[in-house]
């Protein structure tokens, strides 16, 4: 059996590909000519003080390790999908001949195995808390006061309530649920506890056990069941102690998947509240629509609502909303946005009949909602529709300027610089490495440039790999930026330079001087006895000499 890995790696680590200085595309041919052209270089045979042989035998491993990883098809393809964590995992013994897409369902099935041994280490909580404001004296004025017995308008918190529940994995199968609420309305309130058993009886369906206390103690049985492809169907029985005893009640629903974007449900309720509801509801990208029927008692109606979304590039959603049914009609519409790694704030504009106008602003932290409606009117009156539009837009701006923007700038340098501190030790190293890596070119560097010079060909005079970017005393930051005149000068062949558009900083003599910041390359280099100049960004392909990187004749 596998061991999975413990910690994941980003997909597609570029180390190998950069060190031999080759594409992702690139042939079995051209794996081949790049690590026989490095071993020219770093092969200890090629070298004959011991220190030298040292240095030379420490990155002859290192590009004999990447080029037996990428010359074989096998761990080519894992390297390719999952990096080096990949090639770590002991994958069971499979043929050679194991396509990309059996590697993938193989480290999926390790995953799962994974995540199945740390169930019992984690819980998942998820929570809400929504306080509703009530502000409608600000708009709904009474003309019956005298001017001089006119009041501050008066804004209370008219409810709240907050909820929690825990979930806690006892098996793979099994999982305990621990939940709780409380409700506070015009000095009036309530709550309940629950506590949930739920175990995966097969592939197929889920059972579930629960006793609680509200308004009254309960206990229910629940059952899930795949009838059948896109159909399933929902069985809960409970027994609610009242006043007048114990009451039994049945919940039965039955969903079926109509096409690819739409889903049917039919719900029979009997016991309290007894009813018989039908919904249709369906969900695009773009858009859902939703309709209902009820009929029981003491309830019927009709219900239907339609939402229209639409997100850009930021993780800005706009949402308009339409509802309407025998109850009355209402219309929402507001904006949501991203603005951390686990947070979302959002604010809709409501106004309908009876509702009146209401605002609701939404945070969404991980797991964790804080709702707070905000009741402006009774009435649809134009001013509070306006208001309620207008202040919550410049609050976020306000709130985003003085608030967020200097939250997030100072939680990125502090990131930054944590990132640095840890990899200040790994830094060093590398930058060791690359030193010798430099001390072990010089000779054929040297024979490099002196049969270039002798046919004119190219000549790499400065390169600069780093934070090219101005500081303030006029130059680029010495401390961020390294001289990698001698790598460069190493890879030409035949008076050319090709670079792929892997990281620079995987490249033999290269090293990360900026780490977590934007890296670019300067070179000047000399071709036909004429002078050139280029700069490209790390990750950017580079290819000398070109007609383009001419440096003009001042004359």
């Amino acid at each position: 059996m596998a061991a999975p890995m413990e910690d994941d790696e980003p997909v597609g680590s570029d180390d190998y590909y950069s060190l031999l200085n080759c594409p992702r595309t690139a042939t079995q041919d051209e794996l081949k000519a790049a690590y026989r052209r490095l071993c020219m270089v770093c092969h200890p045979d090629k070298h004959r003080e011991d220190e030298d042989k040292q240095l030379a035998e420490k990155l002859f491993n290192q590009v004999h390790t990447a080029y037996e990883v990428l010359s074989d098809p096998q761990k080519r393809t894992i390297y390719d999908i999952y990096g080096k964590k990949g090639l770590e995992v002991e994958w069971d013994v499979v043929p050679r001949t194991r396509t990309p897409q059996e590697i993938r369902e193989e480290y999926e099935r390790l995953q799962k195995e994974r995540e199945e041994r740390r169930l019992q280490q984690r819980a998942n909580p998820k929570g809400s808390i929504s306080v509703k404001v009530d502000a409608t004296d600000v708009f709904d004025q009474y003309d019956d006061y005298e001017e001089e017995e006119r009041r501050f308008p008066r804004v209370e918190i008219s409810q709240m309530g907050i909820s929690q529940s825990v979930e806690m994995p006892l098996t793979s199968k099994d999982t305990a649920t621990l939940s709780g609420s409380l409700q506070s309305q015009n000095g009036m309130g309530g709550g309940t506890v629950n506590c949930s058993l739920r175990r995966i009886t097969s592939d197929l369906g889920w059972a579930e056990f629960e006793v609680g206390a509200g308004e009254g103690l309960f206990m229910g049985l629940k059952g899930h069941r795949i009838i059948s492809k896109g159909c399933w169907g929902q069985v809960s029985g409970i027994l609610q102690s009242t006043p007048r005893g114990f009451r039994p009640g049945i919940n039965t629903v039955v969903s079926r998947q109509l096409d690819k974007n739409t889903a049917g449900f039919l719900v029979w309720r009997w016991g309290l509240g007894s009813n018989v509801t039908s919904q249709i509801v369906r969900t695009t990208p773009a858009s859902s629509f939703q309709a209902s029927a009820q009929l029981g008692i003491p309830t019927c109606f009709i219900f239907a609502s339609y939402t229209y979304k639409l997100q850009d590039e930021d993780q800005t959603s706009c949402k308009v909303v339409a509802k309407a049914g025998t109850f009355g009609a209402m219309v929402e519409y507001g904006a949501e946005k991203k603005i951390s790694t686990h947070s979302r704030l959002g604010a809709f504009v409501s106004v309908g009949v009876p509702t009146g106008v209401m605002v609701k602003v939404k945070l969404n932290r991980a797991n964790q909602m804080y709702l707070f409606p905000i009741h402006l009117c009774h009435e649809i009156a134009p001013n509070a529709v306006f208001y309620g539009s207008l202040v919550p837009i410049l609050v976020y701006f306000a709130m985003k300027k003085l608030v967020m923007d200097p939250y997030l700038r100072r939680q990125k340098e502090e990131d930054l610089e944590k990132k640095k501190e840890s990899s200040m030790k790994e830094t060093l190293e590398k930058k060791r490495e690359a030193e010798s890596a430099v001390r072990l070119m010089q000779a054929t560097v040297q024979r490099i440039v002196e049969a270039e010079e002798a046919k004119q060909g190219l000549v790499i005079l400065s390169a600069w790999y780093g934070k090219l970017v101005a500081s303030e005393s006029g130059g680029a930051d010495p401390g961020k930026v390294i001289d990698v005149m001698v790598p460069l000068q190493c890879q030409v062949k035949d008076s050319k330079l090709i670079l792929t558009e892997t990281s620079k900083a995987g490249l033999p003599g290269f090293y990360d001087p900026a780490v977590g910041e934007d890296k670019s390359l300067r070179v000047v280099y000399k071709f036909h006895s004429v002078m050139h100049e280029v700069t490209v960004e790390d990750d950017e392909p580079l290819r000398i000499p070109k007609q383009s990187h001419k440096i003009p004749d001042p004359s």
